[in-house]
């Protein structure tokens, strides 16, 4: 089984995937991680890396044919950043999003990073838009557009418990053999 997750940062998608990936016994791949690694790496922070990404695409590239690749010839993986399902595409079994309310995201990144709500809260629009904006750029990609995700929630109301649970009763649902609705993700072109 491949299982995406993707949504904005504060979303509660790490927390959620990892959660996941554990009651179904799937590895992790998560590509907040390896983009957090690569921006450590070159002694940025991630809206640093994020914006000298906006200079220079193959930043985005390497990181998105890394994860496409791990869609497309691995299985039993819970594949996790903001454009998983949109790489996983019909490789993807269920594709999930997760969102919650700017401010509530700000809040939960605040907290998680132990930074002032309105130096995150800056932050976090311009990641936002710089990362619309490659998405679209590259890969015609509108990172607004849900209509590919199988499940959407909004994260802001139900504890991460309640989350997991109503995923969990959707996986456990999930019967590849009656699915009707599998279809790959039109207009993207992977240009890696």
């Amino acid at each position: 089984m491949l299982i995406t997750v993707s949504g904005p940062p504060g979303s509660g998608k790490s927390t959620t995937a990892a959660a996941l990936a554990e009651a179904f016994r799937l590895e992790h791949v998560s590509g907040g991680d390896i983009f957090r690694e690569l921006a450590a790496e070159n002694d940025m922070s991630p809206v640093e890396f994020n914006e000298l990404a906006e200079e220079d695409e193959e930043i985005d590239r390497d990181l998105d044919r890394r994860l496409r690749d791990v869609a497309v010839e691995r299985d039993d993986v819970l594949l996790e950043s903001r454009l998983a399902g949109w790489l996983a595409a019909e490789h993807a079994d269920i594709r999930i999003w997760l969102d919650a309310p700017l401010e509530i995201r700000c809040e939960r990144i605040s907290d998680r990073e132990d930074k002032p709500i309105d130096r995150v809260r800056e932050e976090t629009k311009r990641r936002e838009s710089s990362e619309a904006k490659r998405y679209e750029e590259y890969y015609d990609i509108r990172i607004d557009d849900l209509t590919i995700y199988d499940i959407s929630y909004n994260t802001a109301r139900w504890s991460p418990e309640g989350v997991l649970g109503m995923l969990t009763t959707a996986i456990d649902s999930y019967d590849p053999n009656t699915d009707e609705g599998k279809a790959p993700v039109e207009g993207v072109h992977y240009d890696f």
